[in-house]
């Protein structure tokens, strides 16, 4: 059973989260797709598509606040191979101060060579993105996955967050399959997950 300073500095922390969250919601509402942070059982079942055993980094979009960088951390990806990709300067020192370690890269999503920089050839295991896709057109979400898939091996997943009842990049529309992953409830809003991959499942 964990004592009453653990649980007042957990709750401190996710006090703390929720605050910076709506502050970032406030600065750049298309950037940030919800007012508080993905809860830790969406972190959780996001970080589950993982194989860590691949030997490959793992490739984070939109981090936030860091709730699904440390479900990732706590899946066994060792901070020297997740790789976490943040438009927002304010998030980015916040996730640098607190996840020591991790490879957190200030830059833009949607253009991902310019962001990675010399890492722009990089394979990774999978890619977890928590980029609020529904604040865009189809055609730049269906760039955007496009851009994703072509970064990790042949079956392995992008899973994607949303608020939205249907997949935000439509099936159809390339070279990629859709699998709805999981309903979230207990998030706020409820949060669908959906897996996206190209060729066979691995």
């Amino acid at each position: 059973m964990r004592s009453g300073s653990e649980i007042r500095k957990t709750l401190a922390e996710k006090f703390d989260d929720e605050l910076r969250f709506f502050k970032g919601w406030i600065d750049k509402p298309k950037a940030v797709g919800s007012i508080v942070p993905t809860s830790s059982v969406t972190a959780r079942r996001m970080a589950s598509v993982i194989d860590v055993s691949s030997g490959l980094p793992v490739l984070e979009v939109g981090p936030g606040t860091g709730v699904i960088t440390r479900a990732i951390l706590a899946r066994g990806v060792r901070p020297e191979n997740l790789y976490a990709v943040e438009y927002s300067a304010d998030f980015v020192c916040h996730l640098r101060r607190n996840y020591p370690g991790v490879n957190v890269i200030e830059g833009d999503a949607f253009n991902l060579d310019a962001t990675l920089g010399a890492m722009r050839g990089q394979k990774f295991d999978s890619v977890v993105s928590g980029v609020p896709l529904l604040n865009f057109p189809v055609p730049r979400r269906v760039a955007y996955l496009t851009d994703l898939l072509n970064r990790i091996p042949e079956g392995r997943p992008v899973i994607q967050l949303t608020y939205g009842p249907k997949s935000p990049v439509p099936p159809g529309l390339g070279d990629y399959s859709v699998e709805h992953f999981d309903f979230v409830i207990r998030n706020f809003p409820p949060t669908q997950l959906w897996v996206y991959r190209r060729g066979k499942r691995n």
